[in-house]
């Protein structure tokens, strides 16, 4: 079963129901273009052909070794869609001017660091640039400045944000087009299910993405006691479907009526295709709440 697509809003992009997030592609056994190239092939015959980054992963050198990737096997680029993020700024030998870490939302960054990813990522155009995180200093109209230029240049095609609260979110999308919030949606952290985001994208018909889905492996790992409820649950709905407890994670995402996008990040294959074949389970409401009640801690009111 290939992964299924949607648009990400009605005049946004059409994406994979999975992206592959590259945040720990320099953290591999065999950290090479070669290995990477094997990875986004894999994803490609799956069906996962949106891949998600930032210009600061791998100390900000993701971008670059993906486009290194991509230059083995050029055709690669009209096959798949680049979604990447800019505006944190870290203290890294990278960037010797940051001296604190911070954020920048200024038109001149945004348009600088847009031009970077396309030149490190060895493409013409992004799909998708996000802005990483709020910044408490960002002037919606300066941004919306910024985003028009990188579209008018044809340097971009659509833009969103990341981490963004509802009230957030709104003030940008008042002065410009918004395709998706990127936010952190597990189990574990439950809070977008009730804090008005999730409702907010189901509202304006645009796809959320999750990223971190497995909590950072904390669902597979993390020994405290919220932990060892929701795995529990995970493990009691995974025996019902005769599944492996990700894809029973991931179908939950799935079920969700505002067209959750998963952002995977691992890196061994094996994992990618059991990801993938999550699509083909459908939960059962009741088993959907099992699973939420497990992450509230108790049943609904």
């Amino acid at each position: 079963m290939s992964v299924p697509r949607l648009k990400l809003s009605p005049e946004g992009p059409e994406v994979s129901r999975q992206v592959y997030g590259v945040w720990r592609i320099l953290d591999l056994p065999d950290p090479s273009p070669q290995q990477a190239l094997e990875i986004i092939e894999t994803c490609l015959e799956l069906g996962i052909t949106t891949f998600d980054h930032s210009d600061i992963y791998g100390g900000y050198g993701c971008e670059e070794h993906f486009g290194k990737a991509l230059a083995l096997k050029p055709e690669l680029k009209q096959k798949i869609e680049i979604i990447t993020k800019c505006d944190i700024m870290l203290v890294d030998p990278a960037r010797p001017d940051n001296r604190i870490k911070h954020y920048n939302t200024s038109k001149e960054h945004i348009i600088a660091s847009a031009e970077r990813s396309l030149k490190n990522l060895g493409v013409e155009q992004l799909d998708v640039l996000l802005l990483h995180r709020p910044d408490p200093l960002m002037d919606a109209d300066e941004v919306a400045e910024a985003f028009g230029a990188l579209k008018v240049q044809g340097k971009i095609l659509h833009a969103g944000v990341s981490n963004f609260t509802t009230h957030q979110f709104a003030l940008l999308r008042s002065r410009m087009p918004l395709v998706t919030n990127q936010l952190e949606i597990h189990l574990l952290r439950p809070e977008s299910l009730l804090d008005g985001t999730l409702d907010q994208c189901q509202q304006h018909r645009i796809a959320p993405m999750a990223w971190s889905p497995t909590g950072g492996g904390q669902i597979f790992t993390g020994a405290d006691e919220s932990t060892l409820r929701v795995r529990a649950a995970l493990e009691e709905v995974a025996g019902k479907y005769n599944a492996g407890i990700d894809q029973i994670l991931y179908a939950w995402l799935n079920r969700h009526p505002a067209g959750i996008i998963t952002v995977l990040g691992s890196g061994k294959l094996d994992r990618i295709r059991s990801a993938a074949a999550a699509f083909a389970i459908e939960l059962e409401r009741q088993d959907w709440f099992t699973l939420w009640s497990a992450a509230i801690g108790g049943e609904v009111p």
